[in-house]
Parts: structure tokens; sequence; C-alpha cells
């Protein structure tokens, strides 16, 4: 069950991420453009959970899932820290 989610988004964040951006530069939206960027992250996310995935359920290497976590790792605390730095910056609005 978890491949098969882990393929459907696969399958779809991509396609939604791009359609993000694509409104986003539209709108000037920097709220809808973090979203995309967002989105990308979540379809990296499914990549690297599909691939332990299946490397445990094709060779029973059971390591893969620790593995797979800290290849997810470097980029989930760099979104984490860009994510603070925008929250620090003021809108223009103000």
């Amino acid at each position: 069950m978890g491949i098969a989610v882990a393929v459907i988004s696969l399958l779809v964040m991509p396609a939604l991420a791009l359609s993000k951006q694509k409104v986003a530069q539209a709108l000037q939206s920097k709220s809808l453009a973090a979203e995309a960027r967002e989105t990308w992250l979540c379809a990296y996310l499914s990549l690297v959970l599909l691939v332990g995935l299946l490397l445990n359920a094709l060779f029973g290497w059971q390591q893969a899932d620790s593995i797979a976590a800290l290849a997810m790792l470097p980029l989930v605390v760099k979104e984490g820290f860009e994510a603070l730095e925008e929250a620090g910056e003021p809108d223009e609005a103000e």
C-alpha cells in the first residue's frame, strides 16, 4: 500500500508544483511560490520514500528505510532554514 501511495504522489506532485509555479508567477504571489517549492519537496520525499520501500520489498534490505530518511534530511533542513528566514522578512505591504 505504501508503494502505491508513493507512486501516486510521485506522479501527481510534480504536475501540481508546476501548475502552482505558473499561477504564482502570473499573480506575483510569494506565498503561492513558496507553496510550489513545498510541493516540489513533497515530490522529492515521495521519490526517496519509494526507493527505500522498493529496496526493502524487493531485496529485503531493511536498512533502506533508515538510509532513505537520512537522504531526506539535508533538503528538509535547508527548506526549514529558508522558511525561518522568510518568516523574519517583512511583507512588502507593511
